[in-house]
């Protein structure tokens, strides 16, 4: 029995798993189990933000180990307080709960938002805006606010309390904006719903009239932040300041993390009971997160990640090839739209030597390390060049 009838026999029917074995990583590569090398545009799904092996990374979190492997939040250890403080740091925020996911981020968001309206205007205003084609997770809160009706099929019934605006439409968003709303959460970058930025001038707008009605804003940074987009964060590109920042995937560099970020005004919302997690704030998780934002959150690295988005932009763009309809993203957050079927093309990418991943029928999604080389993203792009030309 291969790896994916083992699979297929014990796991549950989630994932549709591409038939490959993969038995190690280094740096921006994968090797599968013939030895064979893959250049590496996924990183996990934005996870592997230093790429596979990264020797600082390992280090810190052996190193850990070698004290301990967790402790119960009845107790404080330096390692999660020393995360806390880097990350409150770089974000002008105030507070951070930790938790294991960015579903249990958003979670806690909601949460937050709707206990600072509780207090502060009584219990019939805890609406949650969120926008058309966003993602926010996979637990019935989250997934009522993801704005996609094709997640929403089978789990009824959905939890109270959500609607949902159309991306950039200003006009909208004043409708929905009504005497029950607590709290507005967006993505700068709408990575699961085709790698779609948001226009500037719709954010600040939504900023502007969220602050007149008290209600908060949240950025869901869970697959934008961390240096992903050339910014710690992809809203820091609009110049908002929000109430609300939630982060998981490449905060982690690899292990389970969610983490979200709050103001001032929000720093003693939450008190004991309130809300918690087991794992949440766990110290090894916590040594390689320190390790990633060292490496990865500041102005070198930043400009780096930035440059090498426009590498990639610029040479799809110079391939003048039919079948690219548009290049849209920031940083090393790059949706390729096609004229095509993207799960094709990554079928055709993956014989090739290349993982990419997709973002609906015809996006194909770009996450590479944020490491990455620029030698290694033109290796990369040659084979998606050339994979495109066969398609």
């Amino acid at each position: 029995m291969n790896l994916i009838e083992e699979s297929n026999k014990y796991l549950m029917n989630t994932y549709s798993p591409i038939p490959i074995s993969f038995t190690y990583g280094s740096g921006s590569y994968l090797f599968d189990s013939n030895n064979k090398k893959y250049i590496d545009f996924t990183s996990g799904i934005g996870v592997n933000s230093l790429g596979y092996n990264n020797t600082a990374w390992k280090n810190a979190i052996v190193s850990q180990l070698n004290s301990f492997q967790h402790l119960s939040n009845i107790f404080t250890n330096t390692t999660t307080i020393n995360l806390a403080k880097k990350l409150t740091n770089l974000s002008n925020m105030s507070k951070v709960f930790f938790a294991n996911s960015g579903a249990e981020a958003n979670e806690c968001a909601i949460k937050l938002a709707r206990k600072y309206s509780f207090n502060k205007y009584g219990n019939h205003r805890g609406t949650i805006l969120s926008l058309k084609q966003s993602f926010h997770g996979r637990t019935l809160a989250t997934l009522t606010a993801t704005g996609q009706d094709k997640f929403h099929n089978y789990f009824f019934p959905f939890p109270k309390g959500f609607n949902y605006v159309s991306a950039n439409s200003i006009d909208d968003l004043k409708e929905k904006l009504t005497s029950d709303v607590c709290g507005i959460i967006m993505e700068a970058i709408q990575g699961e719903g085709g790698v779609h930025p948001l226009n500037k001038e719709f954010v600040i707008k939504a900023c502007e009239l969220a602050k007149e009605k008290d209600v908060l804003i949240i950025f869901d940074e869970v697959q934008c932040g961390i240096a992903r987009t050339g910014n710690l964060f992809g809203f820091n590109e609009f110049g908002a300041n929000p109430d609300i920042v939630t982060c998981a995937k490449g905060l982690g560099g690899g292990l389970p993390i969610g983490a979200v970020l709050c103001n001032d005004k929000l720093s003693n919302t939450f008190v004991p009971g309130d809300h918690g997690s087991t794992f949440g704030g766990n110290p090894v998780v916590c040594a390689g997160a320190i390790e990633v934002l060292n490496e990865l959150c500041n102005t070198s690295s930043y400009n780096s990640i930035y440059n090498k988005g426009q590498l990639i932009k610029n040479t799809l763009t110079a391939s003048n090839l039919s079948i690219i309809k548009e290049v849209r993203g920031s940083g090393l957050m790059i949706g390729i739209e096609i004229d095509g079927d993207s799960s094709v093309f990554q079928k055709k990418a993956l014989e090739n030597g290349l993982l990419v991943l997709t973002a609906g029928k015809n996006v194909i999604r770009l996450l590479p390390p944020l490491n990455i080389s620029e030698e290694e993203i033109d290796e990369g792009l040659k084979i998606l060049i050339s994979s495109l030309k066969k398609l």
